[in-house]
């Protein structure tokens, strides 16, 4: 019988990592049918066991892309330096195309947008307005630019015609709350950053640093707390006269159950907060249970509790509802 950890790395081979990082994908599937490497991992707290999480960790330690048969002989080796790396790291992916999946539904509200972001990280998405989009609709490519010119950042996404947004926002302020707030300024933070990037993914590394020279540049209020006693605080302190957005993009699935409740209870009790959500299938069930038809490994953006679209998880493609 398959431990849970079995399963979880096996359902991380074939449903995320499949077709997106050959790499993981060896290295997940292996693991799941590898006693003596789970063994390791299970000795780690639950809710460190993320293959993500122990990925990037064994990749900062200096473990290479290699097929897993050399993988597994360098982490066994570097157990002792990886460990500890996993239980005082957490799953920080900051992934700044995900905003583009995020402004069809931004550029949609009316007025100066107050951004506040759970689970920040950096706070690499809270900046939409600063950026390049390149829209692939299938029958060319729409071109999205800041008032200044393009930007250093480029998102690529592709889209259906009908869902191109036609305008960034007007951002007044941004802010955000989490756990270990990163500081976009600090090399060594951003080098964790780096790490929990796939390996094959150079674009997103590359667009990685340049967004944080971005945030770096322009600090957003990060504070570190709980979500659900920091993010009211946020909404008190929002700008005059602005639309407030809360948002998280694949933020939710690290907090039990009864904690996910609670989040939405906190946002439904908000009737002047535009709650934009972002998460994978099974994070959010009065969400996803709206839906009919299959998910496919891909995350649901939705606006206020209701679906809006089927997205790629790293923001690579958005399919409206």
């Amino acid at each position: 019988m398959q431990s849970a950890t079995s399963e979880v790395y096996r359902i991380f081979a074939d449903v995320e990592a499949r077709g997106v990082s050959p790499v993981y994908f060896d290295w997940a599937a292996s693991i799941a049918e590898d006693p003596d490497v789970l063994g390791l991992i299970e000795s780690l707290p639950r809710h460190k066991r993320q293959p993500n999480l122990v990925f990037a960790a064994a990749r900062l330690k200096g473990a290479a892309a290699a097929p897993y048969k050399e993988f597994r002989s360098w982490l066994v080796l570097h157990w002792a330096e990886v460990e500890p790396v996993i239980r005082e790291r957490s799953t920080q992916t900051n992934e700044a195309g995900r905003c583009a999946v995020l402004l069809p539904v931004l550029s949609e509200l009316e007025g100066p947008l107050a951004l506040i972001e759970a689970g920040a990280s950096a706070g690499l998405c809270l900046y939409p307005d600063r950026y390049s989009y390149r829209y692939d609709t299938g029958d060319g490519i729409v071109s999205l630019d800041p008032p200044a010119g393009p930007s250093a950042v480029e998102l690529p996404c592709r889209i259906d015609p009908v869902s191109v947004p036609r305008r960034l926002p007007e951002v007044v302020s941004r802010s955000g709350v989490d756990l270990n707030p990163l500081d976009a300024g600090d090399p060594a933070q951003v080098e964790w950053l780096e790490a929990l990037v796939w390996p094959e993914h150079d674009a997103r590394r590359t667009r990685l640093g340049t967004a944080a020279a971005i945030a770096a540049a322009e600090p957003p209020a990060l504070l570190r707390g709980d979500l659900l006693e920091t993010v009211p605080s946020l909404v008190a302190q929002a700008p005059r006269g602005s639309r407030i957005v809360v948002f998280h993009s694949a933020v939710l699935v690290y907090l039990e159950p009864d904690r996910r409740t609670r989040f939405v209870e906190l946002m439904r009790s908000m009737p002047d907060v535009t709650w934009i959500s972002n998460e994978g299938e099974h994070v959010l069930p009065s969400i996803t249970g709206q839906l009919t038809g299959p998910i496919s490994g891909r995350t649901v953006v939705a606006v206020d509790g209701v679906p809006r679209a089927l997205v790629g998880p790293h923001g690579q493609s958005y399919e409206a509802l």
